[in-house]
C-alpha cells in the first residue's frame, strides 16, 4: 500500500522513585526482545522516566529516532505526571500497557505494582484529556504485551493515516442518495480535511488530458490485467485518460496532507459527458491504496481508507444489496454451510472491486444504466465496468459514519463470502455474517446506516473495533449472537 502510513514503533519505561529503575528497565528488555521474536522490529528508547526531566529527554530521544507510534510501559508502578505529560508531548498514536508480576518466590524486593499503577494512569489520562490506545486487559508478561503491542500496530497506522488524510470529492451527492449525504463536520473533529469539487472542475481536468501521453502506457497495463476480460478494449483509452486524471488532481491536491482519496459522482451526467463508466478505474485506485468510493459517499472513502491502513491491503465499497433467493440457499448453501437464509445476502456494485478481489475479472458495461441510457442498442457510454464473482473467504464489513445529527456513528461485523456462484452481474457476492438479520434490523436500519459499507478482506474485526472506541464513537454496532438482545429488539418471541 502506497498510500497508507509506515509505521514505526518506540517503547519506553516508566519507573516510580520509590521502586528499583531496574525492575522497569529489565521488563522493557525482555518485552522488546519477545516483540523482536515474534512480531517484528521496535525502538528501545533506553531512557527510563522517573520525572518530568527524564520525559523530556526520553521524548527527545523517540523523536530523533523517527518514532510515530509510542508504547509507554510500566514495569513497575510507575510516575503518574510524567508518564501521562509524555503521551500529550508525543505528537502520534501512544498505548499504555503494565508488567505483571514474575514470580512469587520474588514478591518482596521484585514486585512491581504495575496493575495498581495502570489505574492510576488511567485516571491521570482523563484529568488531562489525553486519548490513549489502552488494551482489553493491559497487563502481562513479556509475550503477553508484545502481543498487545502487535494489536496495538493496526490501530496505530490508522490513526496516524487519517491525521494526514485528505478526502478529495467531486461532484454533489445524488438527489436520491441522500444517505450518502452525510454532514461534516466529523471529518474535522478526526482531522481528517476535506476538498469538495464540482464535476465541472474534474470534466474540466478530463478534457486537459487528451491525448496526453501516457495513455497508451496505461492501456497497456489494463490490458494486462484485464487478460481474457478485456472484452471491450476501445473503451481503454478513456479510462486511461481518467486514471491519470484523478492522479494527477490526487498529486496536485493532496496539499499539506501525505494521502488522499476520492469520493466521487459516477453517474448520470458522468457517462454522458465523459463517455464511459469510472468503475474500473475507481478498482485499480482502490487497488493501488487510493479507495475511490461511488455516488460522492465521504464516510463510504474515509471507511474504505481506514480498512486499507488496518489490513494493508486492497478493500472495497459494496451495497448490501440484495437477499439471496430461497432456492438458491436451499440448492447452494444449505447444509454445506452453517448458515440461516437471514444470515446471507448479497454485496455489490456496479464493477468497482478490484481484479485481485475477483474470482474472475470481465469489462463489460453497466447494465442498469444502459437501461436509461442506451435502452436497446450496442453499449457505447456505459462502458467501463469490472465485473465477477468476489474471492471467496474470510472479510470485515464495517462503516464509520456521521449521522444526521452529526454525531460519529459506525458497525463492524465479520463474516465470509461463500464459494457461491451469483448467476448475477456487476462485482458482487454471497456474503454469510451470522446472526445477519437481526444485525440488519437492529443496527443498519435502527441505527439509521446508510446502503454502503465498506469491506476488508480477512477478519479485522478487533483492530477496527478499537480503532472506533478509541476515535470516540460511542455505540459500535456488531452482529449480536443468539441469547444478547439489542436494546430495541423485542424479547418475546
Amino acid at each position: 500500500m502506497n498510500n497508507t502510513p509506515k509505521l514505526k514503533l518506540g517503547i519506553v519505561a516508566v519507573s516510580r522513585d520509590c521502586f528499583p529503575m531496574e525492575l522497569s528497565s529489565n521488563r522493557r528488555k525482555a518485552v522488546v526482545e519477545a516483540y523482536k521474536e515474534a512480531h517484528g522490529d521496535i525502538y528501545e528508547c533506553t531512557i527510563a522516566i522517573e520525572n518530568e526531566n527524564d520525559m523530556r529527554k526520553a521524548l527527545a530521544d523517540v523523536k530523533e529516532a523517527g518514532v510515530n507510534a509510542l508504547v509507554v510501559y510500566l514495569g513497575n508502578f510507575g510516575p503518574e505526571s510524567p508518564e501521562t505529560l509524555l503521551a500529550k508531548e508525543f505528537d502520534g498514536p501512544v498505548m499504555f500497557a503494565a508488567a505483571s508480576e514474575e514470580s512469587g518466590d520474588n514478591l518482596a524486593d521484585g514486585r512491581g505494582d504495575a496493575y495498581c499503577g495502570m489505574l492510576n494512569a488511567s485516571y491521570n489520562l482523563a484529568l488531562r484529556n489525553i486519548k490513549a490506545y489502552i488494551p482489553e486487559y493491559p497487563v502481562g508478561t513479556s509475550q503477553e504485551v508484545a502481543d498487545m503491542i502487535s494489536d496495538f500496530v493496526p490501530v496505530a497506522t490508522a490513526l496516524l493515516g487519517l491525521k494526514n488524510l485528505k478526502i478529495i470529492s467531486f461532484g454533489p451527492r445524488p438527489q436520491d442518495f441522500l444517505a450518502c449525504n452525510a454532514p461534516i463536520k466529523q471529518l474535522y473533529n478526526l482531522g481528517v480535511e476535506i476538498e469538495e469539487n464540482s464535476e465541472l472542475d474534474l470534466f474540466a481536468s478530463f478534457h486537459e488530458h487528451a491525448n496526453d501521453a501516457r495513455i497508451p502506457e496505461v492501456v497497456a497495463d489494463m490490458e494486462k490485467e484485464l487478460g481474457e476480460g478485456n472484452k471491450m478494449p476501445g473503451i481503454l483509452p478513456k479510462l486511461a485518460q481518467y486514471e491519470i486524471t484523478l492522479l494527477d488532481w490526487a498529486e496536485a491536491h493532496k496539499g499539506s496532507r501525505e494521502y488522499v482519496v476520492f469520493a466521487n459522482k459516477c453517474w448520470p451526467a458522468f457517462q454522458t459527458q465523459f463517455g464511459c463508466v469510472p468503475c474500473y478505474v475507481n478498482s485499480r485506485l482502490t487497488a493501488r491504496g487510493i479507495p475511490v468510493s461511488c455516488e460522492v459517499d465521504i464516510y463510504g472513502a474515509l471507511s474504505e481508507f481506514v480498512g486499507t491502513c488496518i489490513s494493508q491491503d486492497v478493500v472495497t465499497l459494496l451495497d448490501i444489496n440484495n437477499t439471496v433467493p430461497k432456492d438458491m440457499y436451499e440448492s447452494e448453501i444449505k447444509g454445506k454451510f452453517d448458515y440461516t437464509l437471514k444470515d446471507t445476502f448479497m454485496g455489490f456494485h456496479c464493477g468497482n472491486t478490484a481484479a485481485c478481489k475477483l474470482t474472475s475479472c470481465t469489462m463489460k458495461n453497466q447494465k442498469i444504466m444502459a437501461r436509461a441510457l442506451e435502452p436497446n442498442q450496442e453499449p457505447n457510454i456505459t462502458r467501463g465496468t469490472l465485473e465477477g464473482d468476489i474471492v471467496p473467504g474470510d472479510i470485515t464489513f464495517f462503516r464509520l459514519q456521521s449521522n444526521a445529527a452529526s454525531e460519529l456513528t459506525a458497525y463492524v461485523a465479520e463474516g465470509e463470502v461463500l464459494p457461491v456462484a451469483t448467476r448475477s452481474f456487476g462485482s458482487i457476492g454471497v456474503f454469510a455474517i451470522s446472526e445477519m438479520g437481526r444485525f440488519y434490523r437492529h443496527v443498519l436500519v435502527q441505527k439509521n446506516f446508510p446502503h454502503h459499507g465498506a469491506v476488508a478482506f480477512g477478519h479485522h474485526g478487533k483492530a477496527i473495533y478499537n480503532l472506533f472506541r478509541y476515535l470516540g464513537v460511542k455505540e459500535v454496532g456488531f452482529n449480536q449472537p443468539k441469547g444478547m438482545l439489542y436494546k430495541s429488539e423485542n424479547p418475546f418471541k
